[in-house]
């Protein structure tokens, strides 16, 4: 748990996440492939790629692939929040504003009156060539102050806020350059940026108990930290077991790094022609986890939740079903994990909507229109989803990564997990 909170902590947008994720890997002896490079694979190696700095797809191949079983779980690194346009400043009255735009479906208000600190990454100049690195502020950089009640006397009945007016960050009083003002923060040419804003405030568990975690970013880093580690647990001899986390859920995956890109199919074709195997029959025998946290009944609105799938946090694993798919689950691939749980004596619960609600799709049928596989949406119980304080249970850490590693340790045979 103490390790989480420091990946969630040193990981404020994608790009911290993504180089976090490949340093664990580094130390656990995998090897960084190139996209634009030629792959040299061998059975029992350990391997990943990255694209945009963003993404990453970590495989490791079993020694014995006579019967080879694909085992994939998929998350992702982004989380709602306010990114700079490329005109960042604004200067008025005064006042040095940063210009904003939504990304993702953030809550707002508690986005207000609160530390604000600046991450992303860079497009810097050396020497004539443009190059990226990782930017982090580490420190409040601007604010989003709200209206006194003084002046809105309306506000505790509910305020609709104006992304353009409302929710600019106040970061100081002098007339500025952003490029400017970053090639000075970094001491080199800043020619091209994506930032975004986070709070400052740390991961910290609290409770009678230490029941819960709160922080920022737990959607969904909470799912791509437990199946990182149960990822590098698990291990078949007979699996071609894969790791993917994707950038750009939250707006729909539809980019190069998205779940909804060419990514995962073009690594396993890649994968499957240098090892000599079928593409099409390696699909064929496999299985995705869709790794995306789920809703848990709330403590003040309970009528929120349906009557009885209803998860509640530190209960363990939440297998989703959505009967318009937006989840991939069904009857097969949720029983096919469900045995599995229960084989670990590892606890599991189901969600679903409220019938009368809409709800959110996530990485799996989106990824399946790529590369199909058998495939059940998983993930844990949290309060508060896009805000930026979001909640999980502290008991649910271990409960995940347990599960992870049983699935990568497993060998799917028959629509069995054996």
């Amino acid at each position: 748990m103490k390790d989480m909170l420091k990946f969630l902590n040193e990981s404020p947008t994608s790009f911290q996440a993504i180089t976090n994720i490949a340093e664990m890997l580094d130390k656990e002896g995998y090897k960084e492939l190139k996209e634009s490079e030629e792959y040299k694979l061998e059975k029992g190696g350990k391997y990943y790629v990255s694209r945009n700095g963003s993404s990453i797809i970590a495989f490791n191949i079993g020694k014995n692939l006579n019967d080879a079983s694909l085992q994939i779980t998929a998350s992702h690194s982004d989380c709602p929040s306010f990114k700079l346009k490329p005109e960042a400043f604004i200067y008025e009255n005064g006042f040095l504003k940063l210009n904003t735009e939504v990304y993702g479906g953030p809550i707002y208000y508690p986005w207000m009156d609160r530390p604000l600190c600046l991450a992303g990454r860079l497009i810097v100049k050396e020497n004539g060539l443009l190059k990226t690195e990782n930017y982090d502020s580490q420190k409040p950089f601007c604010l989003i102050p709200s209206l006194a009640i003084h002046m809105n006397r309306e506000m505790n009945k509910g305020l609709s806020l104006n992304p353009q007016i409302d929710l600019l960050p106040l970061c100081g009083m002098e007339k500025a350059d952003i490029k400017e003002y970053l090639s000075k923060e970094c001491g080199k040419e800043v020619v091209g940026f994506d930032l975004y804003l986070y709070p400052e405030q740390k991961a910290f568990v609290w409770g009678m108990n230490e029941e819960f975690i709160s922080s920022f970013h737990i959607d969904n880093l909470e799912c791509a930290y437990t199946t990182l580690k149960g990822f590098i647990a698990g291990e078949n001899a007979e699996n071609i077991n894969v790791y993917c986390c994707f950038d750009n859920e939250e707006v729909g995956s539809l980019t190069r790094q998205g779940a909804d890109s060419d990514f995962l199919e073009t690594t396993l074709r890649r994968l499957a022609d240098e090892l000599g195997l079928n593409y099409y029959r390696l699909l064929a025998k496999g299985m995705m986890l869709s790794c995306d946290n789920a809703h848990g009944l709330h403590p003040n609105h309970p009528e929120k939740a349906d009557p009885t799938n209803r998860p509640t946090m530190n209960k363990g694993i939440v297998i989703k079903y959505n009967a318009n798919q937006s989840y991939t689950s069904d009857g097969l691939s949720a029983a096919i994990f469900a045995e599995l749980l229960k084989t670990n004596n590892i606890p599991y619960q189901y969600f679903t909507n409220r019938s009368d609600v809409k709800g959110g799709s996530t990485l799996g049928n989106i990824s399946n229109g790529h590369s199909s596989i058998v495939s059940v949406d998983i993930g844990l119980a949290q309060l508060a989803m896009h805000s930026p304080v979001e909640t999980c249970g502290s008991k649910d850490v271990e409960s995940m990564i347990q599960a992870v590693a049983a699935f990568y340790s497993a060998h799917l045979k028959d629509n069995n997990l054996i």
